[in-house]
């Protein structure tokens, strides 16, 4: 790792950072989404949202695989289904999108588009859960490499391809949220977004909820338990290069998960700009570094 013992025992603490305060984000849209559907307590729905997924991360990644592998269909269903119908009931609103121009219209601002790449530089440590994955990919054999490279690439730094994707459809359901009357700051909710989505797709109110709770349920789910076990390692990386002690990954899960907890009775989720383009700046220029050090330091 760059900038040897000492650079690696920051990196592992600047990693497990990210875990906690996207576990807390995450886990608060879950919670949202928990309090719409059956009208739960926040604390409440924080608290189911946060530990539900210690059960499945207890048991390491063959658990893990497990529950993204049978879930991914509905997933994949539920995520693209609210596209589709607005596509075939009111295609026009696709149009729309591409030159609404919000609250500030349609003048490029630069103070906004920082905002937004603050935010979303933030993700650059994702590339540590990338690797974490990427750790259980086979070698690679004569006749398999292009396709280990492609599975590399794509699985690695290409997943910001689909993250992006990602990015440009959760705008155009928040302008739907917005088309169908919800306030702005409620808009910028997935779950919101979700349920303006699903209006479209079913006309029961009731039954749209329903979709909503259920998506968004799966998808945090899916998104946590890879934060959670992946924060279980960094911190006992981090704890066992300080203390030489190793009590073993199910401490560090639970206390990034308390942790996790703590921010999203904080109010991380209200705060999200904020925290993410504090975290933005620490993230892009330890990493910045450490790529210098191993690029262009080490060779030299």
């Amino acid at each position: 790792a760059g900038f040897g013992y000492i650079g690696s025992t920051v990196t592992s603490l600047i990693y497990a950072s990210f875990t906690f305060i996207f576990f807390a984000i995450e886990a608060a849209i879950m919670a949202l989404a928990l309090e719409l559907w059956f009208d739960m307590p926040i604390m409440w729905a924080y608290l189911v949202s946060a530990l539900i997924v210690i059960p499945f991360v207890t048991h390491g990644i063959t658990w893990i695989s497990r529950l993204q592998a049978w879930t991914q269909p509905v997933f994949v269903v539920l995520l693209l289904a609210p596209f589709f119908f607005v596509l075939v009931s009111d295609p026009a609103l696709y149009a729309t999108f591409t030159t609404f121009g919000g609250r500030h219209g349609n003048d490029f601002n630069l103070l906004a588009v920082g905002a937004g790449c603050a935010v979303a530089f933030a993700l650059i440590c994702q590339i540590g859960e990338q690797v974490d994955f990427l750790r259980f990919l086979p070698h690679p054999v004569p006749g398999n490499r292009v396709r280990w490279w492609a599975a590399v690439v794509a699985a690695g730094p290409g997943w910001i391809i689909p993250g992006a994707v990602k990015m440009v459809g959760g705008a155009f359901l928040a302008f739907v949220a917005l088309q169908s009357m919800i306030p702005p700051e409620k808009a910028v909710q997935p779950t919101q977004m979700y349920l303006a989505g699903f209006q479209h797709v079913i006309d029961d109110p009731r039954a749209a909820i329903m979709l909503t709770a259920i998506f968004v349920i799966i998808c945090q789910v899916k998104i946590n338990v890879t934060n959670a076990y992946a924060g279980s390692l960094a911190w006992s990386n981090f704890f066992s290069r300080l203390t030489h002690s190793h009590p073993g990954r199910v401490v560090w899960l639970i206390f990034n998960v308390l942790i996790a907890l703590m921010l999203m009775m904080l109010g991380v989720f209200e705060a999200l700009e904020h925290v993410l383009s504090v975290y933005a700046n620490v993230a892009v220029a330890w990493i910045g570094a450490v790529v210098a050090d191993l690029v262009i330091n080490k060779p030299l």
